[in-house]
């Protein structure tokens, strides 16, 4: 897996996870390509249905994602054909789609405008996200800092 931004750029902030995550997977498409993919989405045809991406452009944010080792591309049955999964990296995206989807409905809807719901197994919606110290309580910006290492 080559783990670098796209050919010719550089890494935005280069000790900044949040940075990094940001130039790999940062753009609208690539974010929700993994997000379909999480949903059972594995072909071009599939991603292109359900997403209404120029292929061109689906064409180089898969490239991309198997490329950064998020997604895995291999022969379908049929020979003519690749099938994408995701990696175990392109899976720990979970929480971060949970994260955006629930930001989402807090901010981005009207309370009544309708919207999709993720549920788990059982069709109950998952619960909110709420990042937790070591000892369990509640944490927040004001909670938390970054510190430098190395």
């Amino acid at each position: 897996m080559d783990v670098t931004p796209a050919a010719g750029s550089a890494w935005t902030d280069p000790a900044c996870p949040v940075a990094r995550a940001v130039d790999l997977i940062g753009d609208r498409w690539s974010l929700l390509i993994v997000r379909d993919a999480m949903d059972g989405a594995t072909t071009f045809t599939e991603f292109h249905q359900r997403l209404g991406i120029a292929r061109n452009i689906l064409t180089d944010r898969l490239r991309k994602l198997v490329e950064y080792g998020l997604l895995s591309r291999s022969a379908a049955a049929d020979g003519r054909r690749h099938t994408y999964r995701l990696t175990e990296a392109g899976q720990d995206l979970f929480t971060t789609v949970v994260a955006l989807r629930q930001w989402g409905e807090r901010h981005a809807f009207a309370p009544d405008e309708p919207r999709s719901v993720l549920v788990d197994d059982q069709g109950r919606e998952l619960p909110r996200l709420h990042p937790l110290g070591q000892d369990g309580t509640p944490l927040s910006a004001g909670t938390s800092h970054v510190q430098r290492t190395g």
